[in-house]
């Protein structure tokens, strides 16, 4: 395939996937992709530090830090000292969160069973050895190179 039109193809897909997320997932709920993204983590595991956060979302220590405070602000989760090390904080999603995580993520899924019903089981078996090879390739690049 030509690199350029995968390019397209491929900006064209994350662009889509923000409005879906976004702009009809929940209407009006004032929540960012990168809040959706702790939600779910915190969602699957509960108690994760700051740091752990960081390091699933492949963001900077000092910017979950923000972003726990915001979610902490509207009641969506509680940061509270670890005893065992208490220069960290221990993230745990609230119920309010929970439901708003699942209510977007039900809204997501949904999406996906019509998306990967319009397709052919070619498509959808191609899809699915393609994804993965991307995947990996673009976690390659999270990692920075040894020296």
């Amino acid at each position: 395939m030509d690199p350029d039109r995968l390019h397209h193809l491929l900006m064209d897909l994350f662009r889509t996937v923000g409005l879906v997320l976004m702009d009809r997932a929940v209407p009006g709920q004032p929540v960012s992709l990168s809040q959706l993204f702790a939600l779910h983590e915190l969602d699957h595991e509960a108690g994760l530090s700051q740091r752990e956060l960081a390091e699933r979302l492949g963001l900077e220590k000092s910017t979950v830090s923000r972003l726990a405070a915001e979610l902490e602000a509207d009641g969506l989760v509680r940061r509270e000292r670890d005893p065992a090390n208490r220069r960290l904080y221990r993230l745990e999603i609230t119920d309010a969160g929970r439901r708003l995580h699942r209510g977007i993520a039900s809204s997501v899924h949904a999406r996906y069973l019509r998306w990967t019903e319009a397709m052919t089981p070619d498509e959808r078996e191609g899809l699915a050895l393609g994804l993965p090879a991307l995947l990996r390739a673009m976690h390659g690049e999270r990692t920075p190179p040894e020296r």
